[in-house]
Order: C-alpha cells, then structure tokens, then sequence
C-alpha cells in the first residue's frame, strides 16, 4: 500500500514539476516513466494554481479595490505557470492563425517568434478573463470568487486532459514539450483526473454549474473537432489552447446563468 501511495505521489510532483515552476521534493526523481503517467494529475495541479490565484486575490481584496485584486490574482497563476498555458494558447492562435496547411500550422507553433495573432489573441483572452472575474464577484461575492477560481483552473485541465485521452498526438518531433504526455491514456487514469478536476465544483452553486460545466464541455469539444479537422490530432499548444479557451468558458457560463 505505501508502494502504491509513493507511486501516485511520485506521479503528482512529475506533473506539478512539467505544469508549473512550483518547487517539488528531491527524492522523487525524474524519469521518462513518470511523464507518461503525470498526465492523470494534471487536474489535481490545477487545483493548486487555483488555490494560489484564489489565495492572492482574496488576500489583495482585503486592502485593494476587487479589480486589481484580480489582476494580482492572475498574475499570481501565471508566475505559478511560468505562462505555460498562456505561451501554448499564443503559440496555437499563431499556428492556426497565419498556417494554411498541417505542415505549416505544426512550423509556426514550434516558431518561438510571437506574431500578430498571438499578441492580440493573448491580449483579448487576458482581458476577458479580467472581465469575466470582476463580472463574478460583482454577481455573487468574494468567497464565491475564490472557489471558482479553483474549480477553473482545475475543470479546465480536465479538458485539455481528456483532448490527450481521445485525440492522436500529432508531432513526431521527441523533443517537443507535450512529448512526454503523449502517451495515450487508460480508462481508469481519466477516471483520476474527472474526479480531482470535478470535485471543487460541488462547492458552487449547481443551479449556476450545470451551465458553466456545459460551457466547457462544448468548447473542449469544439475545440477539439477543430484541431482534429486542421492537423489530424493534438500538440502540446492545442492543450494549452484548450485549457485556457475552457478556464474562460467555465467563467462566462457561470455568468450566463444569472439572465
């Protein structure tokens, strides 16, 4: 049993260590086995950030107007990050922006070059997630704005999450950054991830969940029919992508429940 415990925690630090720049214990090692397993926690990890934007911007609120204690909040997240969402969603709005083909999509997204589409597509997506926040603590109130902070972050990852469970990953490059994850996941691994990524959200109001949780499936879904039909799969930037176009779903759906 305490085999089986170490394993699972080793699991969790692999994916808090390849998901963000947070520090994580020396015993646990590094090894190509342990990425392929990581992808499992990667909801659990977004509870975390969760936790750190909500911590950041109730704390800010104490002394702060709410609209800036939420823009602290998220650049609490994305320090947390190192942008690694931020910098996959750039990356896809680039590729998918300015490629016309699969083989152009793939070299632009792999260009560390940021382009117009990336600039303002970034710019759009920070600013409707800024707006979206403020929208939600005006609608309901400061502690509820914590928690849904946390139920994005993670029911977020659990959409990018599923895009590796069901789509092919499509680069053949063995260095490129999702590599590692691109082993397709089991059933029972999902599992893990649905039930970490969801559990936050019992602590929201479910007459105003239903709505925001359908918001994400239907983007992850979008999202994915999309990539599928420009690339044939998925990259490490189209999870990045998925994972930010579903945090700002999860905050508009919630929103679209009170008209």
């Amino acid at each position: 049993m305490f085999i089986k415990i170490r394993t699972q925690l080793i699991y969790f630090f692999a994916a808090l260590r390849f998901f963000t720049r947070l520090p994580i214990p020396a015993w646990v090692g590094h090894s190509q086995d342990q990425l392929n397993h990581a992808a499992r926690y990667f909801p659990l990890v977004g509870i975390l950030v969760g936790l750190i934007a909500a911590t950041v911007t109730l704390l800010a609120a104490l002394v702060l107007p709410v609209s800036i204690a939420i823009v602290l909040g998220m650049a609490a997240s994305i320090l947390a990050t190192g942008a690694f969402h931020e910098d996959g969603f750039a990356d896809a709005c680039d590729g998918f922006g300015g490629g016309w083909d699969k083989s152009q999509v793939l070299a632009i997204m792999k260009d560390s070059r940021v382009g117009s589409y990336a600039t303002v597509g970034v710019a759009l997506l920070l600013l409707a997630k800024w707006n979206a926040l403020v929208e939600i603590a005006a609608s309901f109130d400061l502690p509820t704005l914590g928690l849904t902070l946390i139920a994005a972050h993670a029911t977020s990852r659990l959409a990018a999450t599923c895009l590796i469970f069901t789509l092919n990953y499509v680069r053949e490059d063995a260095a490129a950054k999702a590599k590692p994850l691109a082993v397709r996941m089991m059933p029972h691994e999902l599992l893990i991830a649905a039930m970490t990524g969801l559990t936050p959200c019992i602590l929201l109001p479910a007459s105003h969940l239903l709505i925001a949780l359908v918001a994400v499936a239907l983007c992850t879904w979008l999202a994915a029919r999309y990539f599928v039909r420009r690339i044939g799969g998925y990259t490490g930037d189209c999870l990045g992508a998925t994972q930010q176009i579903a945090e700002l779903a999860f905050y508009l759906g919630l929103l679209c429940s009170f008209t």
